[in-house]
C-alpha cells in the first residue's frame, strides 16, 4: 500500500489550516527530533539517497522540529536538506575532523529552526582519551565517534538549554557494549560540568537497547522520553533496515530540566521506499 499521497494530503491540509495537530506551531515549547539519515553513498537500491531524500524532507516538514539531531550525515546530504527546508540551517564537523566530503566522513549534523532558536555556543568533542583532538579514536573503537553540541536560546521564551547529538559504535558482544559504556561515561562527565539549572537534551543512535548497561548509565542522570512521556505513539523499535519492521529501540531522546509531553516514532514511507533505515523519533517538551 502506498502511503505517500495520503501523507502529502494531510500535510497540505495541515499547513493550509495552521492546525496540524501534533505539528501545530505553538502547540509545544520545544520539539526535538533524532534521525539517523543513513549515509548517502550507500548502495541501497530503491532506497538509495536520490530516491528517498524528498521523502525525508517531507517527513521533517511534516513534524517541523525546532531542533533535529542527525547521524551518518554527509555534507551533500546536509546541504540538500537545508536547501529544501526553508528556515532551517545546520552545523557540525565530520568525524574525521575536517570538512572533506569523503564517504566515511559522517557528521552529527544539527539542524534548527532559525526563527525559534539562537545558537549561543557550539562545538564538538570526540569520544576518546583526547576529546578535543579532531578525529581521535577512543579505546575499542574502529573509527572516530563524537558529539556535536550547542547551547541554544529559545527566541520565544528566552529559555536556554544545552543540546548534545551523538552516534555510538555498533557491533555485538560484551566488548562492544563496554565500549559504549565508556562513551556514555564520557558524556556523563561532560554533563556533570554543566550547570544543573540549565535544561539538557541528548539525542542519538546509541546502537544498543534500553535493557543495556549503557542505557542504565545514562538514565541514572537523564530521563528517557519514550519511557517518561505520558503519550507515546508509533512502534517502540526504531532500526528497521528498510523493511518497515523495527525490532530494536536504539535511537533515543534523553533529557533533564524539562518535561516530556509526548513522543512518537515516525513510520512514513512510500511503498517500499523509506526516508532512512531508521525511523525518526520526535518528542515534545514543555519548560
Amino acid at each position: 500500500m502506498r502511503l505517500l499521497p495520503r501523507v502529502f494530503l494531510i500535510c497540505a491540509l495541515a499547513l493550509a489550516s495552521g492546525m496540524a495537530g501534533a505539528s501545530s506551531p505553538g502547540a509545544h515549547d520545544l520539539r526535538v527530533m533524532t534521525f539517523n539519515v543513513r549515509y548517502g553513498e550507500a548502495d541501497d537500491g530503491i532506497n538509495a539517497w536520490p530516491k528517498r531524500r524528498d521523502l525525508m524532507v517531507q517527513v521533517i516538514r511534516q513534524e517541523h522540529p525546532d531542533i533535529l539531531g542527525t547521524q551518518e550525515l554527509l555534507s551533500p546530504q546536509g546541504d540538500y536538506l537545508q536547501r529544501h527546508l526553508p528556515g532551517y540551517t545546520w552545523f557540525g564537523m565530520g568525524r574525521n575532523g575536517n570538512e572533506i566530503d569523503r564517504n566515511d566522513n559522517e557528521h552529527m549534523g544539527v539542524f534548527y529552526d532559525k526563527a525559534r532558536l539562537e545558537v549561543l555556543q557550539s562545538g564538538n568533542f570526540w569520544l576518546s582519551d583526547t576529546p578535543d583532538k579532531p578525529g581521535s579514536i577512543g579505546p575499542g573503537l574502529l573509527m572516530p565517534r563524537m558529539v556535536t553540541w550547542a547551547k541554544f536560546r529559545d527566541r520565544r521564551s528566552g529559555k536556554q538549554f544545552y543540546y548534545y547529538d551523538t552516534h555510538f559504535p555498533y557491533r555485538d558482544g560484551k566488548e562492544a557494549e563496554a565500549t559504549r559504556e565508556r562513551c556514555a561515561e564520557q558524556i556523563r562527565q561532560r554533563l556533570a560540568g554543566l550547570p544543573a539549572s540549565v535544561p539538557f537534551i541528548l539525542t542519538g543512535d546509541f546502537n544498543t537497547t534500553p535493557d543495556s548497561k549503557t542505557h542504565a548509565s545514562l538514565t541514572e542522570v537523564l530521563h528517557d522520553a519514550r519511557i517518561s512521556a505520558p503519550r507515546r505513539e508509533g512502534p517502540e523499535g526504531t532500526f528497521h533496515n528498510f523493511t518497515g519492521h523495527a525490532t530494536h529501540r536504539i535511537d533515543w531522546i534523553l533529557y533533564r530540566g524539562v518535561k516530556a509531553d509526548d513522543v512518537r516514532t515516525i513510520t512514513t514511507h512510500d511503498g517500499k521506499v523509506y526516508p532512512s533505515d531508521h525511523f525518526p523519533v520526535v518528542a515534545d517538551f514543555s519548560w
